[in-house]
């Protein structure tokens, strides 16, 4: 199934927020054995979808945001607000929620 990109759900982030789609982990372990719905954690790993154009300084100066769109990003189990935009799931963060940035 493909996904929308954030840009053709309209989604765009205010100030140093960062909206990301989380990857779905497998249905089935290196063993074989499938995992049900109930029994799996929610993901920490996503991809950068849209990104605000940064967070202000206290000088006034915008300051440019670390991650870009197509990053794939480490966040907290519970971090963010969850939201479902035209039947996709995003996750809406700010950028200082996000823990790392997987270089592939």
């Amino acid at each position: 199934m493909a996904t929308k990109s954030a840009t053709e759900t309209k989604i765009k982030p205010l100030a140093d927020r960062v909206v990301v789609q989380a990857l779905e982990e497998a249905e089935q372990t290196r063993g074989g054995l499938y995992i049900p719905d109930t029994a799996k954690e929610r993901p920490q790993q996503g991809r950068v979808v849209a990104v605000g154009p940064g967070k202000l300084s206290e000088q006034g100066e915008r300051l440019e945001p670390e991650v870009s769109v197509g990053d794939v990003v480490l966040y907290g189990k519970y971090s963010g607000t969850e939201v479902n935009v035209e039947g996709e799931e995003y996750l809406i963060l700010r950028e200082a929620d996000l823990q790392a940035i997987i270089q592939e």
